[in-house]
């Protein structure tokens, strides 16, 4: 049953497949308010490499940016409201660098699932961001990819995979959104 209020939109994906840009056009297109992903914002600013102690802290500022932004959206009656990743990102990170996740973490990212998942494919060149990152090789990202996938079928959660070019990537998940705002009855 889907819930009230806006229909959350979470672009999601491995690193380096155009997210925060995608997102950031998305809330543009739809006047929509948007989070923005704080993992970025904390890699940024602790100028120093992440450890386990990291996850909780980022999970903290991840859920505090998408609650700024869901009360702007019910603010403002936005029709949706948009997330640059959510806890299902924290959670694949976790698992993958340090072989566990908190379990309050799994259990808010569930309990918090969007409506519908833009999963961004690696098919797009790997465009460095001036962060430290360290899976650009082919089958790193498709591995990265494939944990994704499976994160977001463990919580049966509704995806679109959106792939190809940076043009055809926006004309992909614009008809996504589009039609998941046409499917609840409200005009885009």
């Amino acid at each position: 049953m889907p819930r009230s209020g806006p229909l959350v939109v979470v672009v999601i994906g491995s690193e380096c497949t155009g997210k925060t840009t995608l997102a950031a056009a998305l809330a543009a297109q739809f006047h929509a308010p948007w989070s923005r992903e704080y993992a970025r914002e904390y890699v940024e600013a602790r100028q120093a490499p992440l450890d386990q102690q990291d996850v909780e802290p980022i999970a903290r500022g991840q859920l505090n940016g998408e609650q700024v932004a869901e009360d702007a959206a019910a603010g403002n009656d936005s029709r949706i409201v948009v997330r640059d990743t959510d806890l299902v990102s924290t959670a694949v990170y976790s698992r993958h660098y340090y072989g566990v996740c908190p379990e309050w973490i799994a259990r808010v990212a569930r309990q918090r699932a969007g409506d519908v998942y833009l999963l961004l494919c690696p098919d797009v060149p790997w465009v460095p961001d001036g962060l430290q990152r360290d899976r650009p090789d082919e089958a790193s990202r498709a591995e990265m990819h494939a944990r994704f996938r499976s994160a977001l079928a463990s919580i049966d959660a509704r995806v679109v995979e959106i792939r190809g070019t940076w043009t055809e990537r926006l004309a992909l998940a614009r008809a996504a959104v589009t039609a998941m705002i046409e499917e609840r009855g409200a005009t885009p």
